[in-house]
């Protein structure tokens, strides 16, 4: 999957941060997936999908085949995956922060 730099013809909301990315302003653009931000796309140290804090990518045993960009919206800590309601916890993140995984 390529990532293309466009400058924004509406405005979009960038799937990593959230925020409004606004007419004109570059962004990242990739078919199926959306638009996210020039800085955004740089992002080295993810957060757990369900509490929030630093995943932990330096210790992750998955480090070496990460994709970063792709997972960062997906990942979770060690804490939050030992925890025997992660499963739980996991599908309640997932659902508010993609409502669209909803219907």
């Amino acid at each position: 999957m390529s990532w293309r730099k466009i400058p924004m013809k509406f405005p979009g909301t960038c799937i990593i941060c959230k925020e409004k990315i606004n007419v004109n302003e570059i962004g990242l653009w990739a078919k199926d997936l959306g638009v996210k931000h020039e800085k955004c796309a740089e992002i080295t140290e993810l957060q757990c999908m369900v509490c929030g804090k630093s995943a932990g990518c330096s210790q992750c045993e998955f480090q070496e085949s990460c994709d970063i960009p792709n997972v960062s919206s997906f990942c979770l800590c060690k804490q939050c995956s030992d925890d025997t309601s992660a499963l739980t916890k996991y599908k309640k993140s997932t659902n508010k922060k993609f409502s669209i995984l909803n219907s």
